[in-house]
């Protein structure tokens, strides 16, 4: 298993970079894959889905794995895209119910302390509902109250999406999730923390329209090459609490 702390220390690195697997939980062989790149790869973060059918499956392996991150990705619905437009297709509730919206994140938050016994070391959402205005307004509220990172919310871990193999059309682009494109990402990387979402799984009947983007980002996450480059631009792989602790 990758140590999630980093290589060669924090103290002489400029560049701490936080690689995160969201859907964790979502079926067994997405979680398979998640471990995978975690014991295999360079993985040092997981976004657990509490409503999931593998959520319990997935928290009992972090409770093993203490170094590794663990965040809770809030599930409020499904979106696909019509004719350049986002419609909502799957709905855990209406997002136009504040009271009933807040409900539902505390719900899930009570979720995930009941299954791992402790607090998220940051929180996110599930195709980045929280971004809707309302929903980021909660979000932020108790991401404030527990003093952890909200994605893309934070002035001490910005958040970097560049690690996708769709285009903005849901178009497959899977060279973008190739190793070759990860090591010139990582090139760009900037000083400061940063995290790098991911999506990894094995699950090859996953109802997804990304389901098989996953096994190659598994397949660039745990190649050699991908552990050398971050050692040679002395990136510092770190966790959600690490960061947390640089930050004070």
């Amino acid at each position: 298993m990758l140590n999630s702390s980093p290589f060669g220390g924090v103290a002489g690195s400029s560049r701490q970079l936080i690689i995160n697997a969201d859907d964790f939980g979502l079926s067994a062989d997405t979680n398979r894959g998640i471990i995978q790149c975690r014991e295999q790869g360079v993985l040092t973060s997981a976004s657990l889905m509490v409503r999931a059918v593998a959520a319990k499956q997935a928290a009992e392996y972090a409770a093993v794995d203490p170094g590794l991150s663990l965040g809770l990705h809030v599930e409020l619905g499904e979106w696909e895209l019509h004719a350049d437009q986002w419609v909502q297709t799957q709905f855990v509730l209406p997002l136009d119910n504040p009271t009933a919206v807040r409900d539902e994140i505390v719900r899930q938050l009570d979720a995930f302390r009941k299954l791992t016994g402790r607090d998220p070391t940051h929180l996110d959402s599930h195709q980045h509902a929280h971004q809707r205005v309302s929903v980021k307004v909660l979000m932020r509220e108790l991401a404030a109250q527990m003093g952890i990172v909200l994605r893309g919310d934070s002035r001490h871990v910005r958040f970097w999406g560049a690690f996708y193999g769709q285009d903005e059309h849901l178009c497959p682009m899977p060279e973008n999730v190739s190793a070759t494109n990860l090591r010139k990402l990582l090139t760009k990387l900037q000083p400061g923390i940063t995290e790098l979402s991911c999506h990894p799984g094995l699950d090859y009947q996953l109802n997804s329209n990304y389901r098989d983007q996953r096994p190659l980002e598994l397949q660039t996450l745990c190649d050699p090459m991908i552990r050398q480059e971050i050692e040679q631009l002395g990136i510092a792989l770190i966790s959600f609490s690490t960061a947390m602790s640089l930050s004070e």
